[in-house]
């Protein structure tokens, strides 16, 4: 007789086959539960991840998702690019912030990102104006520079602007032209100037300014306070401007108190744009026009009107004569790349004729020379 065969679900085989489903099943559940919450927060911690770190990881080609992600932060909310914007900036460029140093005029402010870190530390020489380094074909180079204005202006008369009938003593002359802003800031009283020089009882050209609603501030070592306001628009400071070379592989100088950086005054004062910089530094204007450009403020300027002087090389600048003569139209043409352009020129004749203590080339040892930055807003 033939054993009777067992049922399939009775077998020992079948039972082990829905225990292991059993067990998959509670498995894909309990994973589906404990990996829904995990998801959820990776999301947010991915949502709340800082725009600039997102960038570097994704690349420009997916930027676009770093606005999309800025767009559902909160109002106000915290972010990290203005700590590394104010490391990158110009270490000399960094206001110490103090209370007790402020004057009354102008209140601290930090700038933020507005200043950018250059790494240049010398402006790009041009090339020789002959085959060999020869100071008669620098010195005409020059001299043809300095005496060919680049663009014309028509109004150039403070005058009529002001109710001020004295005479300015020097041509310090602005270009009052509608095609630029100055005019329009004068009138609107939001122009500001700054006025750059040593021991100089020459003040009417700010006077003049200051009359007309300009904010105006004066920098001169040799003022006997700290900051003395002259009615409402005009501020004298006791403080020289630093000409010091920012190479920080050259030996830093150890600077008095009331020396500083153009760059370090507007930062501490709070401002971000100057109309107008007049500068009568007696020679050391060639060293603050070189800072002025490699640490990017001269962006910042509307209009340069800067008394030079070429009887002697001035402060810092070192070579033969050919050499400090290529020197001075380079930082001429660095103007130029920066969109600035020469509109008027006087030579003083009251002055010695000197060129680099040569009497030559028919030269005055001081030029006023008036440029207009034609890029300004």
């Amino acid at each position: 007789m033939m054993p009777k065969e067992k049922p399939l679900w009775k077998g020992s085989a079948f039972r082990l086959c829905l225990l292991s489903a059993a067990v998959f099943l509670c498995l894909q559940l309990g994973l589906r539960r404990s990996c829904a919450p995990a998801e959820k927060a990776g999301a947010d911690a991915a949502r709340a991840l800082p725009a600039r770190g997102t960038e570097q990881r994704l690349g420009p080609a997916r930027s676009s998702r770093k606005d999309k992600a800025e767009a559902h932060l909160a109002p106000g909310a915290g972010r990290p690019e203005a700590a590394t914007a104010s490391r990158r900036r110009v270490t000399y460029l960094r206001s110490s912030r103090r209370r007790s140093s402020e004057p009354a005029c102008c209140p601290l402010q930090s700038l933020g990102s507005s200043r950018r870190k250059t790494i240049r530390w010398h402006v790009d020489l041009q090339p020789w104006a002959s085959p060999t380094p020869s100071l008669n074909y620098e010195a005409l180079r020059f001299l043809k520079y300095i005496t060919t204005p680049q663009i014309s202006c028509e109004h150039m008369n403070m005058n009529s602007l002001t109710d001020n009938s004295k005479t300015i003593k020097k041509p310090w002359s602005i270009c009052l032209d509608d095609s630029f802003s100055l005019v329009h800031r004068i009138k609107s009283k939001q122009c500001r100037l700054y006025s750059l020089g040593l021991s100089s009882d020459d003040n009417q050209f700010e006077i003049s300014m200051a009359n007309s609603g300009c904010e105006v501030h004066r920098f001169d070592p040799s003022i006997k306070s700290a900051h003395i306001q002259e009615g409402h628009h005009l501020w004298n400071h006791r403080l020289s401007i630093d000409w010091r070379d920012p190479n920080p592989a050259i030996a830093a100088h150890k600077l008095r108190s009331h020396t500083k950086k153009l760059g370090t005054i507007l930062n501490e004062f709070g401002h971000q744009k100057i109309d107008v910089l007049k500068a009568d530094m007696e020679s050391a204007e060639w060293k603050i026009l070189e800072n002025l450009i490699l640490e990017d403020i001269v962006e910042q300027i509307g209009q340069l009107v800067f008394e030079v002087h070429i009887h002697w090389p001035g402060f810092e600048v070192s070579g033969n004569d050919s050499t400090v003569v290529r020197y001075w139209y380079s930082l001429l043409k660095e103007l130029e790349l920066k969109d600035f352009r020469l509109f008027h020129t006087y030579k003083d004749l009251l002055k010695p004729q000197m060129f680099l203590k040569k009497e030559a080339f028919n030269a005055s040892s001081c030029y006023t020379l008036s440029w207009v930055n034609t890029r300004w807003k």
